[in-house]
């Protein structure tokens, strides 16, 4: 499946511009159905969700406010924050709830019916490397939060965010954008329809990045996507191929003392400067999917299938030179593999003791063939392998949910899921970290919806949920590292949630949502990918608030308005303290949105990442960031506009990321514990030309 899918897309699109456009009474329907999705950003009404915490955004609201990179339409979701650590060709790191979820654990990711989410990752497990999404084909994303849902399984305990693609569009456009320190990209996109009432899609996207830092990122991107549907929102189907590479130089994080100390191997050093300028990475996936629907006589059958071939290398260097003196501590993290996934879902209105009701049935299966493995390197070239090991890994989840009105104002819905794991390691660098293991859980949900009462109703929710751990970790018996004796591990860890809530529309113009949430995990196993090994933590709990919302008090003003706080700790007694590294306690995002005022859009937005514990016992922490970003829009002609994005407004000085734990530069005698920061882009400045045809 290693194609070009930049020149496959590219071929698509220049064939759908020369076919034209739609027919006109198609283009007559599409046009209505544009209209109804700009008249509203969001399907978070009163009566459309069964949680405080569930919603959709609509792609117009992704169009009023610009994203410094792809993953950052996952901030859109109230609650989170998305930042980097690394090259822009890596995953991003996501808080969420009193999370950081590193690269995605425990927050499920789905794009076009694609899982995200990796297990037994070589970088970290769950990781969900979101940089392959093209935002301007976006239609519109599912969000919920907490483990309530039957139909989300692994990784999904914090939440879940589905992000749907479109299949058609109004009209073609090609978008070109130039921006500061050598940011170039362009993406085009267009659809037509064929004979026999086929719609074809294509998109393409090519980008170049050096980013601000001082060794230029060079990231080159392209991405590519082939769409075919037919049918109906009745009864349809489609099938898409897409593609992605891309190549980057990374500049890591760096240890605020040699930020302090202004000077590295005899030459200034800054914010920005790397320390070993051999870590990047490069990475490819290639995936053809399809999907069937059909809604009639109060059924709805769902059935999809996909395969997907992914790649990653990813060089890193967090130590500097503390275990390899001589030559460094960079290593290197490779993941091969092949996904095979099916789904299938079927639900109908039926009458349970003689009240109306609606059930959903589902199955999920998920088949991954991973090699992975951590070797030691120096300038990207292997000269030792700490663990290398061939993986099948098997995941099957069934569920059932039914929802019965048990009076005009009472809704209630009970569910079940049941998700079984298998894994089977061949350890290539150590044999007796070779195995088979297994595990099994099984997740009940319950709601409780009551309203509306003066276009207000109250939610009750609980459930169970989960994440799955690294496959190696349930075999391994012996550290990679040091040799000594280790424990396995539980193939799926348990996590059991509880909120209460509610959604007002009272106030004309404003949707306003409040969630008093917990969540415990059984324990905070991770596996930890520059050691090779899957380290156990304590039982956790947290808890917290969320304040969501989004006001039009004239049809040019939106106003979004998303506040939380959140307490983490780790559950018992520890003389080294309670605290949860890099769990923040606050977020926030307020934006302003004028929109069609004249030929003119403009919005403002301030994102607000809170101050969290760098280490157990909480002498150490984060520093709160706020940034501010600015987007000023002008129509030129129908389907055409010009975009000015500036971010980071006010040009602060702020981190994206902070750890604390010990390095060793060279020339240091010994370890020193300290702070390491990735520092957020300074002010930055983005052209976009956009032109439909």
């Amino acid at each position: 499946m290693a194609f070009k899918p930049a020149l496959l897309a590219g071929a698509g699109l220049l064939a759908l511009s020369a076919q034209g456009q739609p027919e006109p009474a198609a283009s007559a329907v599409a046009e209505l159905e544009r209209v109804e999705v700009s008249g509203r950003h969001y399907d978070n009404a009163v009566g459309s969700s069964d949680a405080a915490s569930q919603g959709s955004i609509r792609a117009e609201l992704l169009k009023s406010r610009p994203a410094l990179r792809p993953g950052e339409v996952l901030e859109f979701v109230p609650g989170v924050i998305v930042t980097q650590h690394s090259g822009d060709g890596k995953a991003n790191q996501y808080f969420l709830r009193g999370f950081n979820l590193d690269h995605g654990t425990d927050f499920a990711t789905t794009v076009n019916g694609l899982p995200v989410n990796m297990p037994t990752h070589g970088h970290g497990q769950g990781y969900s490397d979101l940089n392959f999404l093209i935002p301007e084909l976006v239609d519109r994303i599912d969000y919920r939060k907490g483990p309530y849902f039957a139909r989300n399984g692994d990784f999904s305990a914090a939440g879940s965010a589905d992000i749907a693609y479109r299949n058609t569009l109004d009209q073609g456009f090609a978008a070109l954008t130039l921006g500061q320190r050598q940011f170039q990209r362009f993406v085009g996109a267009a659809s037509t329809r064929l004979d026999q009432g086929l719609n074809l899609l294509g998109a393409v996207e090519v980008q170049h990045n050096d980013g601000p830092w001082t060794l230029p990122e060079q990231l080159r991107k392209h991405n590519g996507v082939l769409t075919l549907s037919g049918g109906t929102r009745a009864e349809g189907w489609s099938a898409s191929l897409m593609g992605y590479d891309a190549k980057w130089t990374s500049t890591d994080q760096v240890p605020e003392r040699l930020i302090a100390a202004g000077r590295y191997n005899g030459r200034p050093f800054g914010r920005f400067d790397a320390i070993d300028t051999s870590d990047g990475g490069e990475t490819r996936r290639g995936s053809l999917s399809g999907e069937w629907h059909r809604v009639a006589d109060g059924a709805a059958t769902r059935v999809a299938a996909y395969v997907l071939d992914y790649r990653l290398k990813l060089y890193s260097n967090f130590t500097y030179a503390m275990e390899r003196p001589e030559e460094g501590d960079q290593f290197l993290q490779r993941d091969r593999r092949r996904v095979y996934g099916f789904n299938a879902s079927r639900t109908f209105e039926h009458r349970l003791g003689g009240l109306p009701a609606q059930t959903e049935l589902g199955v999920q299966l998920r088949h991954d063939r991973i090699r992975v493995g951590l070797f030691d390197t120096v300038e990207r070239r292997i000269t030792a392998t700490t663990r290398e090991d061939e993986v099948r890994q098997t995941q099957g989840g069934v569920y059932g949910q039914t929802s019965v009105e048990l009076a005009p104002w009472l809704r209630g819905i009970v569910g079940l899921r049941a998700d079984q794991a298998r894994f089977r390691v061949n350890s290539l660098a150590e044999a007796a970290n070779s195995g088979r293991s297994s595990a099994h859980l099984l997740s009940p949900k319950f709601a409780l919806i009551a309203g509306p009462w003066a276009k207000t109703e109250f939610f009750l929710n609980a459930g169970r949920g989960f994440h799955s751990n690294d496959a190696r970790g349930t075999t391994t018996t012996v550290d990679p590292k040091t040799g000594e004796a280790v424990d396995k591990v539980p193939g799926l860890v348990a996590a059991r949630g509880l909120e209460l809530g509610a959604r007002t529309e009272w106030l004309p113009g404003l949707q306003s949502s409040l969630a008093l949430w917990r969540l415990d995990f059984d324990s905070e196993l991770v596996y930890v990918g520059d050691a090779g090994a899957t380290e156990a933590n304590r039982p956790s709990r947290r808890r917290g608030v969320e304040w969501n919302n989004r006001y039009v008090p004239m049809p040019w003003l939106l106003i979004d308005a998303d506040l939380a706080w959140t307490h983490a700790r780790f559950r018992g007694f520890d003389p080294g303290g309670d605290r949860i590294p890099n769990a923040v306690d606050k977020v926030g995002s307020v934006a302003v949105t004028l929109r069609d005022v004249g030929p003119w859009s403009v919005s403002l937005q301030w994102r607000y990442l809170g101050s969290g514990a760098l280490v157990e016992d909480n002498s150490v922490r984060s520093r709160a960031s706020l940034t501010t970003n600015l987007r000023i829009g002008r129509r030129l002609w129908a389907g055409s506009e010009l975009a000015v994005d500036v971010f980071n407004l006010t040009d602060r000085k702020v981190n994206d990321i902070e750890y604390f734990y010990e390095s060793q530069l060279p020339g240091e005698a010994a370890p020193v514990a300290d702070r390491h920061v990735h520092p957020a882009e300074p002010r930055t400045v983005r052209v976009t030309l956009k032109l439909g045809f």
